[in-house]
């Protein structure tokens, strides 16, 4: 299934919906008890989501009122997630075209929640802050019961579904601070969307192709199956330390193409426009503006 958040013009409220084809079911139009977010929806648990999967797959199928995707706007994808975990390095040649060495454990940090935006949102920094913004395609993956001590063979039973990430990051904060979550975590540096797929509709998340596009130019070009550690592994290793919170969003790295690593370097700027996709997920866009 296929959920987003969404909103009609001129509204500031978004609205959980589910997506059938190029169209978008209001969940609270049919039901009465609705989930107000996907976040709602995955804290109720499995029987909850067998309850709005089956209430509005018979609704859509019996003449409910359905709503274009072009006559909507997007919010992010997870709203009010516990945590949202980025790992960096995770593919090995965004860790070679950054010079980073590779570690024996995963690089962990987190992002910030004001950073989360939508699909076609456009985000806005000061050029005089951050001078060398740049572009990462990346997995998002949404947990979806708590996750303690799993194995690498039963951690896929604990995600809920997937989405795609842009992770924004000002390189020249990265490089000079020994942490990564501010330079990442700008108001709107985290978009996330269009939409949220369960997991029964994706059956390996390593078997997935991502691109990123930089006003209208191939800029990665990459498979999930190049991640240094799997989804699955991830989850287990996360797992071993802490609980995974339903809803906790895991940004599972980058691959190579950055354009930090290019020469000369393709960083983001006013009016630039990138588009990320990854297969059975969707395309994620978001517009570039600086103050």
């Amino acid at each position: 299934m296929k959920f987003a958040h969404l909103r009609v013009d001129g509204q500031s409220t978004p609205r959980l919906a589910a997506v059938f084809g190029e169209s978008a079911l209001f969940l609270d139009e049919v039901l009465e008890d609705a989930p107000r977010d996907l976040q709602d929806l995955i804290e109720r648990g499995s029987a909850e989501y067998d309850r709005v999967r089956a209430l509005s797959e018979n609704a859509a199928a019996h003449g409910a009122t359905l709503t274009p995707l072009e006559e909507l706007r997007y919010s992010s994808a997870v709203l009010r997630p516990p945590q949202i975990i980025a790992i960096g390095a995770n593919y090995a040649a965004h860790s070679d075209e950054l010079k980073l060495r590779t570690e024996t454990g995963a690089i962990l940090f987190s992002l910030w929640p004001n950073s989360l935006t939508g699909h076609g949102s456009t985000v806005t920094w000061a050029s005089d802050i951050a001078t060398q913004v740049d572009y990462e395609a990346e997995l998002g993956v949404i947990i979806g019961r708590p996750a303690r001590n799993v194995s690498v063979r039963d951690a896929l039973d604990y995600v809920f579904g997937y989405t795609v990430v842009n992770d924004i990051t000002a390189r020249n904060l990265q490089f000079s601070e020994a942490q990564w979550s501010r330079c990442k975590s700008f108001d709107g540096f985290t978009p996330t969307g269009p939409i949220v797929v369960t997991r029964d509709e994706i059956a390996d998340p390593q078997d997935l192709g991502l691109t990123t596009h930089v006003d209208g130019r191939i800029m990665q070009d990459a498979s999930t199956g190049d991640m240094v550690r799997s989804v699955a592994e991830l989850v287990s290793y996360l797992s071993q330390t802490s609980t995974l919170l339903p809803g906790t969003l895991i940004s599972t790295g980058s691959p190579g193409g950055a354009g930090y690593s290019r020469t000369p370097p393709v960083f983001l700027h006013d009016g630039s426009t990138v588009t990320i996709t990854i297969d059975k997920i969707g395309l994620l866009t978001t517009h570039c503006r600086t103050l």
